[in-house]
């Protein structure tokens, strides 16, 4: 009987960068054929990157990056000091515009492809506005979930209504905007993850 196949030490960073290339690439809806047409990288030598059974050169490597919209040096995490990152309450920074207050959770790290942040809107407030271009990039797909307080999001001259705990997932690449047609506060958190929509 063979011998159980195991990982040695050395190949673990090979699969991770292969990994990462994957994940990136299908984050973005691209096919293998697409991100050689990017990055003049061959479909075949990307196909065995992702799997790991070969490591990249530099050049390759770079390559690769670019035609993921990438720096080399985001696409091997080189400028990344660590892979956790806390959120602290009183580190955060609102944004207030027109009764809008908005809250980044998630930090800008790169290849991040989610984005979180907390909002409050005044009674009677509304942001952006109909026939406003989208905010996302393509592909984008947001959901929102209303802690307390109603809210009428607007989404390509479509309104829907919701009440707390009430969510709503829509193709954020077109244009849309929010409302607090009630007399308090309303509060929501939206999550946007970029790319992920196959059209």
């Amino acid at each position: 009987m063979a011998a159980a196949r195991t990982k040695t030490p050395e190949r673990a960073p090979v699969l991770q960068a292969g990994r990462r290339v994957r994940a990136l690439r299908e984050a973005r809806g691209l096919s293998l054929r697409d991100l050689a047409d990017r990055s003049g990288v061959s479909a075949p030598m990307l196909s065995q990157v992702e799997r790991g059974d070969t490591s990249p050169t530099l050049a390759v490597a770079g390559k690769i990056a670019a035609g993921l919209g990438l720096s080399l040096s985001q696409l091997l995490r080189l400028d990344e000091g660590q892979h956790v990152v806390i959120a602290r309450a009183k580190d955060r920074r609102a944004v207030r515009r027109n009764g809008h207050r908005v809250e980044r959770i998630t930090p800008d790290l790169p290849g991040e492809r989610a984005s979180v942040t907390v909002h409050a809107l005044r009674a009677g407030g509304r942001t952006g506005g109909t026939g406003d271009a989208p905010l996302h990039a393509p592909g984008s797909r947001e959901t929102v979930l209303v802690q307390s307080g109603a809210l009428a999001v607007l989404i390509d001259e479509e309104r829907y209504d919701l009440a707390p705990g009430d969510a709503v997932t829509f193709d954020a690449d077109l244009p849309h905007h929010f409302e607090n047609p009630g007399k308090t506060e309303t509060t929501f958190t939206a999550v946007v993850t970029a790319g992920l929509r196959h059209t």
